[in-house]
């Protein structure tokens, strides 16, 4: 019966997370390769509002900005982009997609960014002196370095998203929808507590393998493994 939604949430996961490594190293990468510093610091305040905004908000914020009537598409009429009769709604697996990448980009770009001020800048430099263009430096030098930073940045975001009601309930648009939404409607419709808590399992199990990387990867840096 849930089938169709345990593989939605699986792959709105996977889509919003694939998404989420690849704007945070990047966005890392130019916070902590470019030498713009008025960029940097352009950037660093804009990719940091999303942290202080609750999900509720955040998904209340996008569903105003992505409808078909809403502030994007206004704007692109206003601006002479489109007509009102081009314009398409981005609500559903969409939506819920630029809702978590733009929400947990500031966390997961912070975890990335911090572990790449934290390398030997020596290293860097040498590499600059023999002639390695940035890309080069990121790709053979600090991403290897950051990998484990960079999956546990990816695997708290993973929980996240799992974790998050508001978000598939104000922006999703009916079925397929994720789990979180189907406890809910479980609970609140007909106080179903054993479905809820079997829903509530599987996303435990799909976020079991992560748990046990993250935990790993906290004692290996404190030296116990």
């Amino acid at each position: 019966m849930y089938s169709k939604d345990m593989l939605f949430t699986v792959f709105i996961v996977l889509i919003s997370v694939s998404i989420l490594a690849v704007l945070s190293i990047s966005i890392a990468a130019l916070i902590t390769l470019s030498p713009f510093r008025i960029l940097v610091g352009l950037l660093g305040f804009l990719y940091r509002l999303p942290l202080f905004i609750p999900f509720i908000v955040t998904a209340q914020m996008m569903r105003t900005f992505l409808a078909k009537n809403g502030l994007m598409n206004n704007a692109f009429i206003e601006a002479g982009l489109l007509t009102p009769m081009e314009t398409v709604s981005f609500l559903g697996w969409t939506g819920i997609i630029i809702t978590f990448v733009w929400k947990q980009m500031a966390f997961s770009t912070l975890l990335i960014s911090g572990a790449m001020t934290a390398l030997d800048d020596s290293q860097i430099r040498a590499a600059r002196n023999l002639g390695a263009s940035r890309f080069r430096i990121l790709c053979q030098i600090i991403l290897p370095q950051i990998t484990p930073s960079i999956g546990v940045a990816m695997v708290l975001s993973t929980v996240t998203i799992m974790s998050v009601l508001s978000v598939p309930l104000m922006i999703g648009t009916g079925s397929p929808t994720m789990m979180t939404a189907d406890m809910a409607f479980r609970i609140n419709s007909y106080g179903d507590y054993h479905v809820a808590n079997a829903l509530g399992l599987v996303s435990y199990a799909i976020c079991a393998g992560l748990a046990w990387f993250y935990l790993r990867q906290n004692l290996k840096e404190k030296g116990a493994v």
